[in-house]
């Protein structure tokens, strides 16, 4: 089903749970999401999908966080690619869209003709959930490995969460009649929430890193290892495609482990940069130092790296040795 050129289920994440299995999931679709993202900048291909499936992973990782909480993924590398930033912001109420926003940093004379993952170098990938005010924030990190972002996330949920975690992700550019080119991604997480496992409490597993197989053993691991041959069964058209809604593809591939699916939840792109923000980050400055920030034209300005707003502000106003309240 579409609605004039937007398929409904784009930009929705379904929950849903394999019964027979003990495996929860999400499947993500996102096609506005990217648009939103990507058309703030001008970046080359190869980081444009690393960044869509960033964006992507925040929506699957992002569906299971609470109403007003932030979730943040974060790259930060000595690669051309430097740091890729994504933000996921739970609804404001019970029935709302989330929102994700994105960006990257990278040098452009840096770029090579290597797969988008090898464009990152040596780093970490980083999970951090924001709870809000009077909260204190969770941060866990994991090594940039696995020749994927996905595989990262992997890495950090069997490593830091003992969840074994598994990501099916397609992404690229699409076209259809009368629709210009674009980014799409599509994408299924399945994650399995065993009773305990020997290798958590030892540390031991497959190297210096657990795996999600270190993780599960007898029936659990059986399972686990079934509904993975059933993922990998799954190609990209499937992921991406406008044909197969997502409640489709679950019985596609799961339908022996009896899916049941919960109530989608919408994702929009969506900035929470706001010329009160700028002001608050500027208000820790001295009238001398908000005067080395002054323009030539005598104004203050600064640009969203998210969404690309632009803010011109009245010197006088910023600070705290402002001579001039902000409304006037």
């Amino acid at each position: 089903m579409t609605q004039g050129n937007k398929i409904a289920w784009d930009d929705t994440v379904l929950p849903f749970q394999l019964d027979a299995s003990d495996i929860r999931g999400r499947v993500a679709r996102l096609d506005g999401v990217l648009e939103g993202i990507l058309r703030q900048h001008d970046y080359p291909e190869k980081v444009e999908a690393l960044v869509a499936e960033m964006a992507l992973l925040a929506a699957l990782i992002g569906q299971s966080i609470d109403l007003r909480w932030k979730l943040q993924l974060q790259v930060q590398s000595d690669g051309p690619v430097r740091m890729i930033a994504t933000d996921y912001y739970g609804p404001t109420d019970a029935g709302e869209p989330a929102r994700i926003r994105s960006y990257a940093s990278y040098d452009a004379d840096r770029i090579t003709d290597a797969p988008a993952f090898d464009q990152v170098g040596t780093g970490y990938f980083a999970i951090m959930i924001d709870q809000g005010k009077g909260m204190t924030p969770y941060k866990g990190i994991t090594p940039l490995v696995g020749g994927s972002l996905s595989a990262c996330a992997e890495a950090y949920f069997a490593q830091s969460e003992q969840l074994p975690t598994r990501f099916q992700l397609s992404f690229g550019k699409s076209s259809t009649p009368n629709e210009a080119e674009h980014w799409r991604a599509g994408g299924v997480m399945l994650q399995h929430m065993p009773k305990a496992s020997p290798f958590a409490a030892s540390g031991e597993g497959s190297g210096d890193l657990l795996r999600a197989e270190d993780l599960v053993d007898g029936e659990e691991g059986e399972n686990w290892r079934r509904a993975n041959v059933l993922l990998d069964t799954v190609d990209a058209l499937e992921l991406i495609g406008p044909s197969l809604p997502p409640t489709d593809l679950l019985l596609r591939l799961f339908h022996e482990e009896t899916p049941r699916v919960y109530d989608p939840q919408a994702v929009r792109f969506g900035c929470t940069c706001s010329e009160d923000r700028v002001r608050q980050s500027l208000s820790i400055y001295s009238s001398k130092d908000i005067e080395k920030m002054t323009t030539d034209e005598g104004r203050v300005t600064a640009d969203c790296q998210f969404c690309g707003a632009h803010y011109d502000l009245d010197p006088d106003t910023l600070g705290f040795e402002a001579e001039t309240a902000s409304g006037s």
